[in-house]
């Protein structure tokens, strides 16, 4: 007789798959045409967090700064993010994003929105609730374990309490 999966079995599966799902939709939609995932998420922390330097960028994202420094060059170039000097260490920059980068930013979060919207239209709200407070657990647990908690802005959630409306 089959013993069912354990609940680890089932979710390991599952995150597997789920990664998978969303290779595939970002291929096989429109909505990263005007930022890759790693630009909309470079921006969207910005936006959640505020201004900051490249290395507590780096660590929120679970990046080598070296990559966040190659990623932010490429948006500073585009006109979406700047740089200036850091009034109390010029040694290091603040990036901020530009109006250009936050309007590209929220193109691309309503185009996310609307895609989940058309791909979820059937379920129940208790059920978009639940998977949003799943999902949000889920990174809450895996960035406790991996990443540097985000600076906190002035007046705004974190990007941890963002991810979980």
């Amino acid at each position: 007789m089959d013993e069912a999966p354990s609940a680890l079995d089932v979710i390991e599966r599952q995150t597997a798959v789920l990664v998978r799902h969303f290779e595939m939709l970002n291929r096989r939609t429109a909505v990263h045409d005007d930022l890759d995932r790693a630009e909309y998420l470079m921006l969207r922390t910005l936006d959640d967090c505020g201004p900051m330097d490249i290395n507590s960028l780096a660590a929120t994202l679970g990046l080598d700064p070296s990559t966040a420094g190659r990623q932010l060059s490429a948006l500073q170039q585009a006109g979406l993010t700047t740089r200036s000097p850091d009034p109390e260490d010029r040694r290091r920059s603040i990036v901020a994003p530009t109006e250009e980068g936050l309007r590209a930013m929220e193109r691309v979060r309503l185009r996310r929105t609307d895609s989940l919207a058309d791909l979820l239209a059937d379920w129940s709200q208790t059920d978009l609730d639940t998977l949003g407070a799943m999902f949000g657990r889920y990174n809450r647990a895996v960035a406790a374990k991996h990443l540097a908690p985000p600076p906190v802005k002035p007046d705004r959630p974190t990007a941890t309490a963002t991810a979980t409306r």
